[in-house]
């Protein structure tokens, strides 16, 4: 029995995962130069917008090697439920996603600064979802 389909997809395969993850490393470079900044206005928000644009690169990059299809709806906590289905870190990617998306909105939009402490975990989140989708194109 095949999982569920989670909101609208679309088919890739290991070609596209590598430019998502190439993108994904891209993203989280910038992220940490920038957060490595000291910078008390925008820093922490555009280090954590970046990490976000990271972590959605990742499990795209991961979701079209193992499961040939990526997510493609307005809402990227469809992707969340689509990278849990990813065999071997499939549930760690998920978690580490949800928190990124979870900041998405005040990192990308918001009025607010995100502080010192979210963008030092929001960061640490993409890395996470960085390396493991490395590993799994790795392994492909």
């Amino acid at each position: 029995m095949s999982p569920r389909p989670v909101g609208r997809t679309q088919n890739c395969g290991a070609a596209e995962g590598r430019v998502r993850l190439d993108q994904a490393r891209a993203f989280l470079d910038v992220a940490e130069l920038v957060g490595a900044e000291d910078n008390e206005l925008a820093t922490p928000s555009v280090a954590t917008a970046l990490a976000v644009l990271a972590g959605i690169a990742a499990a795209d990059a991961a979701c079209c090697t193992v499961l040939g299809r990526r997510a493609r709806g307005q809402d990227h906590r469809q992707a969340v439920d689509l990278v849990a289905q990813v065999a071997h870190g499939g549930a760690a990617m998920s978690r580490h996603l949800r928190r990124l998306l979870a900041v998405k909105d005040d990192a990308h939009y918001g009025l607010l600064h995100v502080s010192h402490q979210r963008a030092t975990a929001a960061l640490r989140q993409a890395r996470q979802l960085v390396d493991t989708a490395a590993d799994l194109l790795d392994e492909s």
